[in-house]
């Protein structure tokens, strides 16, 4: 862990902006830190732009004041989710809960049993719903490389090196960096090819959106990025940047 993380986590809360060097907020974002955080004058933030250049401004009463050099953190391995979407709230929450973990990607599956529309203005609002939970989880988790919600995809577009959860697969977690998560009804029939390579996430039967947070922490305990340099550190909970 390095010490520029520690840094963030010790701020009141992190925005991102179009050029750190310059911290510019939005009128959301503004308003999110003085009503919101009631934040006063010479409070700190994180400042960043999402793909890894990040600083730290003090609170001024008519915008921000850059009080750090603009520091890049480099791009951590890539972590990928494909999550097929489910009823009601169940994504949001697994989106929000994957992003906290690290995951770099969440790509919408549309599996042969996702009981959810996809399709046109529903489409359009459900991906502008995700990016919009990324972002504010990656705020409040402190990470300066955003994730990226894809476009959704079908079984037979995901690329070979995605390993599927299934109840009979094998525990071979090392070295994977991306997963499939089926639906609530389970995977279809024939939807996978048999050379597939299948992992199991333990002998219980798990909700669709337990199931995703569970393959985001084993991606994320076997990346090298979860692989403290300086020994075990406690971990933060700071709840107060998205509702």
């Amino acid at each position: 862990m390095s010490d520029g993380f520690l840094t963030r986590v010790a701020t009141l809360g992190q925005f991102r902006v179009d050029d750190p060097a310059r911290p510019v907020l939005s009128r959301d974002d503004d308003h999110h830190l003085r009503a919101v955080l009631r934040a006063a004058s010479g409070e700190a933030v994180v400042v960043t732009d999402g793909h890894g250049a990040w600083a730290i401004a003090h609170v001024e009463p008519d915008g921000l004041a850059l009080v750090t050099p603009v520091e890049f953190e480099p791009e951590p391995e890539p972590r990928t989710l494909y999550l097929a979407p489910l009823k009601g709230d169940r994504s949001e929450w697994a989106v929000v809960k994957a992003t906290e973990l690290g995951v770099s990607s969440i790509v919408p599956l549309l599996s042969a049993r996702v009981a959810v529309r996809f399709r046109a203005d529903a489409r359009a609002k459900v991906l502008a719903r995700w990016r919009r939970l990324a972002y504010e989880a990656s705020a409040q988790s402190r990470r300066v490389h955003y994730p990226t919600i894809g476009e959704p995809v079908s079984p037979r577009d995901v690329p070979d090196h995605v390993a599927v959860a299934d109840f009979a697969g094998g525990e071979g977690w090392s070295g994977v960096t991306a997963v499939a998560i089926g639906p609530e009804g389970g995977w279809g029939e024939s939807e996978w090819d048999e050379g597939r390579q299948r992992l199991t996430l333990g002998r219980t039967v798990l909700r669709a959106e337990t199931a995703a947070v569970a393959a985001a922490t084993l991606l994320a305990f076997h990346s090298a990025e979860w692989r403290w340099p300086h020994g075990p550190r406690q971990m933060g909970n700071d709840e107060s940047s998205y509702d």
